[in-house]
């Protein structure tokens, strides 16, 4: 996903630098009316990890718990693996959370130039 959407994201910058200015109205209105679909489900998918996310981070949480109310090695071999899964699930849904951002802008600056187009 995260290859796709830097992908995409690319794709995007080069219209805006390379053609936006030379496009005429309609072009800009299919560009715009992909991405805002594309903007949807990378919403979606950051919403699904934000969701995930917050899972294994209760986990966590309560496999610690179980850690301080009575220390066995299971309860400290879940909290070690829910801290392994944890920590790339945050890197991954911070990297969508900022992309996401970025489109925001992104469209914002489509949006601009198609108003002045008129």
């Amino acid at each position: 996903m995260k290859k796709y959407i830097q992908a995409y994201m690319n794709e995007i910058n080069n219209f805006i630098n390379n053609e936006l200015s030379s496009a005429d109205a309609e072009r800009i209105y299919e560009v715009l009316e992909e991405f805002e679909i594309k903007i949807s489900y990378f919403q979606h998918e950051r919403l699904i990890h934000l969701i995930v996310t917050v899972l294994f981070a209760v986990l966590e949480i309560m496999a610690i718990s179980v850690c301080l109310i009575s220390p066995q090695l299971a309860a400290v071999v879940f909290s070690i693996m829910f801290l392994v899964l944890l920590v790339p699930y945050v890197m991954h849904y911070y990297f969508l959370e900022n992309s996401v951002q970025e489109m925001y802008k992104m469209r914002d600056k489509i949006v601009t130039s198609l108003q002045s187009k008129k």
